[in-house]
């Protein structure tokens, strides 16, 4: 099942199937490349791939969800298909994963980066459920994210930020959290910035 999330900018996957035929290199690219609406025969032009092997891969992502009919076009008596992928980039939810799935109320350790990446998993999980459901009943789901940087002088002012933030948290969850209003979840993450990689 292939979830859109507000708009085709991104697509939460959540079938293996399509998984898999996501992650195969060469379909990825043509998942890439369809970003803009292609024919096979200018896409087979441009990439110089043979129009056989290629109509097997564009008919292979468009049975899973990943690429639509853009338009026909009469040329003659031949009618050209005109594909795109459905969404700009795409993420692999780990419903795909079934019961391989990391789940975080399997890990014990709440400090780990394995249970900050279990949370991410089912953050990607729910959101993109929920969202497949409420575009399904062309609402929007009500979502709120906060993305920042921040640099630490010490590890001491880091434990400081991190007690004052927990303790920030548990004084606005007090204020408005009812019992008879519908649950959110709120997940508050913070990791060390990835240094960047030079290009090669």
């Amino acid at each position: 099942m292939l979830t859109a999330v507000e708009t085709a900018d991104i697509a939460v996957i959540e079938d293996p199937a399509a998984a898999a035929v996501a992650l195969d290199p060469m379909r990825s690219r043509l998942l890439s490349e369809l970003v803009e609406p292609a024919s096979a025969g200018a896409l087979a032009l441009r990439l110089g791939i043979p129009r056989q092997k290629l109509n097997y891969h564009l008919r292979t992502l468009e049975a899973h969800g990943l690429l639509e009919l853009a338009e026909e076009r009469k040329r003659g008596g031949i009618t050209e298909r005109v594909l795109r992928a459905t969404a700009v980039s795409y993420v692999v939810s780990p419903a795909a994963l079934a019961e391989s799935a990391a789940d975080p109320d399997l890990t014990a350790d709440h400090l780990s980066a394995r249970y900050m990446v279990a949370l991410a998993g089912r953050l990607v999980r729910e959101v993109g459920s929920l969202a497949r459901r409420a575009g399904a009943a062309g609402k929007r789901l009500p979502t709120m994210a906060i993305d920042t940087e921040i640099v630490f002088r010490s590890p001491e002012d880091r434990a400081a930020f991190a007690d004052e933030l927990t303790a920030a948290v548990v004084e606005l969850v007090a204020r408005y959290h009812h019992d008879d209003g519908r649950p959110h979840r709120l997940v508050v993450a913070a990791y060390p910035k990835p240094k960047e990689q030079n290009p090669s």
